[in-house]
């Protein structure tokens, strides 16, 4: 019988999915004993299940609830096959990709701080707001009050599945696409990464949503940042060392551009880092997936590989072939 290993805070009426004839084994975050298993379904949160790991024996399958498996080839080594989630987050990244873009421009986090104050009579500051961003000096009447998304310029980097659900996303607002990946297409057309200095420039939104590799990290650093429209927006929803840190600071700092992250480096944020006092930068904690769907959806992609592997067909999202 298979033994299949998943976090014992999985809440178990998720598992009713779960094909029969496997031995399901629940693995507590404090695991003190070794335990013998076919397959692994990791705890999502890295460290809990790195934590796990060195206690576990016999894994032949990782089942990774999440789209970035980065963490896992260095755990478990070659001899284990790898499957992520693909798929599974798309909507609710997606989601939270383009609330960032349009939080940021209608000054969201301005007037949730007028809010606080208790004083509508700074809303005048948008109008300051929205000067220097732009460097646009001219006496604007009625005042600028927030910004339109409708017909800007974004420039996606990355377009798997999540960045074609951010595309399909945007499309209502008639913004003008510009698609980078690392393998160029025609139809519809898709950039080069090679290509992304020149694209820079003509952005009002750059959304990064492409896998942390060594190509790309750092790949926005402050050569790129520095191409970046005066006022542009960086959206990162990706993982955070795609984005040297310092730079980004200094960009920021200097309302260079502005920022909307999910992701940062390092991570989490430790209290006192430089970027929590940054302008312009709306940050949230790495939770752009997690919704309530989050587990149903990753698990039901699992058990729906779990039972190609037991039938002896071809797994569908492999990141990582035993060798």
């Amino acid at each position: 019988m298979l033994r299949v290993g998943y976090p014992a805070k999985l809440d178990a009426g998720l598992l009713s999915v779960m094909p029969a004839g496997i031995e399901l084994i629940p693995l507590a975050d404090g695991l003190d004993h070794d335990v013998e298993i076919d397959v692994w379904i990791p705890d999502p949160y890295s460290t809990r299940a790195l934590r796990v790991w060195p206690r576990l024996r016999g894994v032949r399958l990782v089942l990774c609830l999440m789209a970035g498996t980065e963490w896992i080839p260095g755990a478990v080594g070659p001899h284990v096959t790898i499957c992520n989630a693909h798929g599974a987050h798309n909507i609710s990244t997606a989601e939270w990709a383009l609330s960032a873009i349009l939080a940021t421009l209608k000054y969201f986090p301005l007037y949730l701080d007028i809010q606080h104050s208790g004083d509508w009579r700074r809303r005048g500051e948008a109008t300051a707001h929205y000067e220097r961003l732009s460097g646009d000096p001219r006496p604007l009447y009625p005042p600028v009050m927030l910004e339109e998304l409708t017909g800007k310029t974004v420039v996606l980097v990355g377009h798997g599945a999540i960045g074609k659900e951010i595309e399909r996303m945007l499309a209502p607002f008639r913004v003008e696409m510009l698609r980078v990946a690392r393998t160029p297409r025609t139809q519809p057309p898709v950039h080069a990464v090679s290509e992304l200095n020149g694209l820079l420039p003509r952005a009002d939104v750059v959304v990064l949503i492409l896998p942390l590799t060594s190509d790309s990290r750092g790949l926005i650093g402050a050569e790129q940042l520095g191409l970046m429209r005066q006022g542009a927006l960086l959206v990162n929803a990706a993982r955070g060392p795609i984005v040297d840190t310092d730079a980004l600071v200094a960009a920021l700092n200097a309302e260079k551009i502005r920022a909307a992250l999910d992701v940062t480096d390092p991570e989490p944020l430790p209290i006192g880092h430089p970027l929590w006092s940054c302008p312009n930068l709306l940050l949230t904690p790495h939770v752009a997936g997690s919704s309530p769907q989050f587990a149903p959806r990753s698990l039901q992609i699992a058990v729906d590989e779990l039972r190609r592997f037991i039938n002896g067909e071809p797994l569908h999202n492999a990141v990582q072939l035993a060798v």
